[in-house]
């Protein structure tokens, strides 16, 4: 899902810079506001471990790649806000160091990876949790989020493709950068992720937040603020 360079126009990558720099000042100054100093050591394990599942990059017919990300289970554990920062951070240094994912799309794969999919899988969770403490319903929201926030920042991706031969054309017609359409670049990238990954990251939530629920349930950002609005 890390786009590289090459595959973006100007036109879009720069206005998704602009718009992720706006919302890592936005996180920066909530987490000043919430993040208590007990919580600083999991922001830096929660980047850690979003690090360690994104290196399972598994390519797949199409020309594409799928992976987890792990930005649904931080924004449940720490807040969709802190997981903008954490998955932000490795992303950073995925592209400068590691070459996965380009300079240019630094921007484009934050707003996918690191905005859109925390805030979607942190939304779907309470959707589908509401107020309610059941343990099942409970897991079954946190499966939900993992896989709709996922699949939220593949259809992403896929959109900034598709639209890239409408926006960024030569003279002769000819797309400069992603080539395909949106009807070859959703499919794409929909398929491999609402049938496999999407999966993945479902179950890794749920388990995840299963250990948590057992041993750290005070920690859990997601219960902790529903209860307060219940009150």
């Amino acid at each position: 899902m890390h786009i590289p360079d090459g595959y973006l126009s100007p036109q879009t990558y720069i206005p998704l810079y602009g718009a992720s720099i706006a919302v890592w000042g936005i996180a920066l100054k909530k987490i000043k506001e919430k993040l208590s100093a007990k919580h600083v050591p999991y922001l830096a394990m929660a980047a850690a471990f979003s690090f360690l599942v994104q290196m399972f990059n598994i390519p797949v017919p199409g020309g594409t790649t799928g992976h987890a990300v792990g930005a649904g289970i931080i924004a449940l554990i720490l807040g969709p806000w802190t997981a903008v920062i954490a998955v932000s951070v490795v992303l950073i240094i995925q592209a400068f160091v590691f070459g996965d994912g380009g300079i240019t799309a630094i921007g484009a794969n934050c707003f996918n990876m690191a905005i859109v999919m925390p805030f979607i899988a942190y939304w779907t969770f309470n959707l589908i949790k509401g107020f309610s403490q059941n343990r099942v319903r409970i897991l079954v929201a946190a499966f939900l989020s993992g896989y709709v926030g996922l699949a939220a920042a593949a259809f992403c991706a896929a959109f900034m493709f598709g639209i890239q031969p409408v926006i960024a054309s030569g003279p002769d017609g000819m797309p400069l950068y992603a080539p395909y359409p949106l009807s070859i670049a959703i499919p794409a990238m929909a398929i491999e992720h609402l049938f496999l990954f999407s999966i993945v990251e479902g179950v890794m939530t749920v388990a995840l937040l299963k250990y948590f629920l057992k041993n750290e349930s005070t920690l859990i950002y997601a219960m902790r603020e529903a209860s307060r609005e219940k009150a």
